[in-house]
């Protein structure tokens, strides 16, 4: 540095040194040439100071300063009989040329041009690649703003959603490259996978699959709804990322993952004791009021289920899953739903065929969730039986039949409370009936979970919900449909053939 900044006309130089002992070191350093010479040096030396920080590990490296340029490799990259200028004399004189010597002329200057030549296209190339990086910033910006643009939800509110940004190399690391061996498992919008954060904190990552026609619009809803909603019975969501076509929600981990992995298996439903059961219905009770009532947002989640109720370690239920969540103005009570999205027998009678959306479709999905967990069956284990249509049927006829806890899930014995039993199957047939009007809020079902003496009436026919033989899809807006085989587990979109009454 010191011969590029006082000893070269040019304030060029270069160099060797043995870096070990079989590998020689080639540097180079220019300064523009109309500087002094305490710039020049000056220059270079902060550009030096910056190789442990951007060039660490490299074999060689450029690094592009204000009015200078200093490069690195093992591989010579220069004509060393023009960089490798001679130490300076002792003295500050320049000694003659030797007598009939030959001065430097044409050809020196064309080997300096040369120089000056790769030197430009060195430039040029670090400024190529910074330009290009500050493009890519900016097309991720411009796609992560297009994707959360939503006229109904306000702008201000949505910067705060910018701070849950997470890097793809952060999770990658986090999840060990989503290995099957981190995989919790697998839906019908992606796998979703356990990782550990640099911090120690677990985390579960939801990785919405490429082919998926609804990921972008599930993605969109999981992230603005779950950014703004805080309560203890709501999944919470930690953060996001965008990029390199991969879309990722990263969630606190729960560690005994959805209701149904235990409620409907054999023997993990006998760690489901009816204390546990019945916090689990007043949990989710809470949450549903949260949404509808007492959130920022007036939020229909409309894809309420088992494998949408997340347990943590105590057992405490979470709603999750808000792909098909629809905001609400808080002025209305019902509208018309352009497309019908929701899960078989959960789905209220009069959004499944004339998509009428309301907080009381809600209401009809907690019912049935309330039936199965009381009764350990699914909703659709009746189906074809012949004795009844469904989960509703079957428990109507009991309640007729004075029977109602004979509906008790076997597993439980005759451990539980009669009156706590008897209270929630009675609130469950309240929440499926057909007629909507009829249904309780959910405020008023969280005051019948409290023990509140509430005056309620007697249940009427439920909705009897029976799929047909084949699943439509319909878009409301284009009429377009598409046929799918029936599924009673898998979400799906239907407007005419989902249902029919008994």
């Amino acid at each position: 540095m010191e011969r590029a900044a006082y000893h070269s006309a040019l304030m060029f130089a270069t160099g060797e040194a043995k870096f070990m002992t079989s590998t020689t070191l080639y540097g180079l350093v220019q300064c523009m040439r109309n500087q002094s010479g305490d710039e020049c040096y000056g220059c270079l030396t902060v550009s030096a100071g910056n190789i442990p920080n951007t060039c660490w590990g490299k074999q060689g490296a450029a690094v592009l300063g204000y009015n200078c340029l200093m490069r690195f490799d093992i591989n010579p990259f220069y004509n060393e009989s023009v960089g490798a200028s001679p130490p300076p004399p002792p003295d500050d004189t320049v000694s003659p040329p030797p007598k009939g010597s030959t001065p430097p002329g044409k050809d020196r200057g064309k080997k300096n041009n040369a120089m000056m030549i790769v030197l430009l296209v060195v430039s040029m190339f670090v400024l190529l690649i910074v330009l290009s990086a500050v493009f890519i910033c900016l097309r991720r910006r411009r796609k992560f703003t297009n994707l959360f643009r939503q006229p109904d939800i306000e702008n201000e509110e949505d910067k705060n959603v910018g701070t849950l940004l997470f890097d793809l190399s952060t999770i990658g690391t986090a999840t060990n490259n989503f290995s099957d061996t981190n995989k919790l498992g697998e839906g019908g919008f992606g796998s979703v996978y356990k990782g550990v954060l640099p911090n120690s904190q677990e985390i579960a990552v939801k990785r919405l699959s490429a082919g998926s026609k609804q990921g972008l619009l599930e993605f969109k809803n999981e992230v603005v709804f779950l950014a703004k909603l805080q309560h203890r019975n709501l999944v919470r969501l930690l953060g996001f990322c965008l990029e390199h076509e991969e879309r990722l929600l990263v969630y606190e981990f729960l560690y005994n993952t959805s209701l149904d992995k235990f409620l409907f298996d054999p023997m993990k439903n006998r760690l489901l004791d009816w204390g546990r059961r019945y916090n689990i219905i007043e949990g989710i009770a809470r949450g549903l009021l949260y949404l509808h009532q007492d959130s920022p947002l007036k939020i229909i989640h409309r894809d309420l289920k088992t494998n949408n109720v997340l347990l943590d370690q105590y057992m405490n239920p979470k709603i999750s899953d808000f792909g098909l969540a629809k905001l609400f103005d808080e002025d209305k009570t019902r509208g018309i739903a352009s497309r019908i999205a929701g899960t078989y027998g959960y789905m209220a009678p009069e959004y499944a065929i004339h998509g009428h959306i309301s907080t009381k479709a809600d209401v009809f999905s907690f019912g049935v969730l309330v039936l199965e967990i009381v009764t350990g069956r699914r909703i659709t284990d009746f189906t074809g039986s012949g004795y009844a249509a469904n989960l509703l049927s079957y428990a109507w006829k009991h309640w007729n039949a004075g029977k109602a806890l004979h509906l008790m899930d076997r597993s439980l014995g005759d451990q539980y409370d009669r009156q706590e039993a008897s209270r929630c199957i009675h609130m469950g047939l309240l929440c499926v009936q057909e007629d909507r009007t009829k249904r309780p809020s959910m405020e008023l079902v969280v005051l019948m979970l409290s023990g509140h003496s509430v005056t309620v009436s007697t249940p009427s026919v439920p909705a009897y919900l029976v799929q047909g033989s084949a699943t439509t899809e319909v878009d409301v807006d284009s009429g377009n449909r598409n046929s799918n085989p029936p599924n009673g587990e898998s979400s799906i979109s239907a407007r005419k053939n989902l249902t029919r009454y008994l």
